[in-house]
């Protein structure tokens, strides 16, 4: 059974929404790509773009890789989605994906997302 915050994620994720949320005692604005569990735990890649991390934030953002778990008061909402520059490196946050945004994924996901209307 999937944690709450896992299916909200999982809701943005359709809808497009970014998802603000506090991340190990940082704020984040982060537009979650893929989602899914890495032994056993449940994970997102997503794309912060705006708020604070441990590591400082490039003024671009940069790819991040999430513990479900760890992310508290999510709040989803409405704006522009960010995905970042196109990266040519296979992802290893998530190992088994639920979910991807992207309709051409390579990683077979185990659901599909609709696409959002134009």
């Amino acid at each position: 059974m999937s944690s709450a915050t896992y299916e909200l994620i999982a809701r943005a994720m359709a809808a497009r929404q970014q998802v603000f949320c506090l991340y190990k005692g940082y704020p984040r604005a982060v537009c979650p790509a893929i989602l899914g569990h890495t032994k056993g735990r449940e994970r997102a890649l997503a794309y912060q773009f705006a708020g604070e991390s441990s590591s400082g934030l490039p003024a671009a953002g940069e790819w991040k890789c999430f513990q479900v778990t760890e992310m508290n008061n999510v709040e989803l909402r409405d704006g522009q989605w960010y995905s970042g520059a196109q990266h040519s490196e296979r992802q290893t946050c998530v190992e088994v994906v639920d979910l991807d945004v992207n309709p051409n994924s390579p990683y077979r996901p185990r659901r599909t997302l609709r696409q959002p209307p134009k």
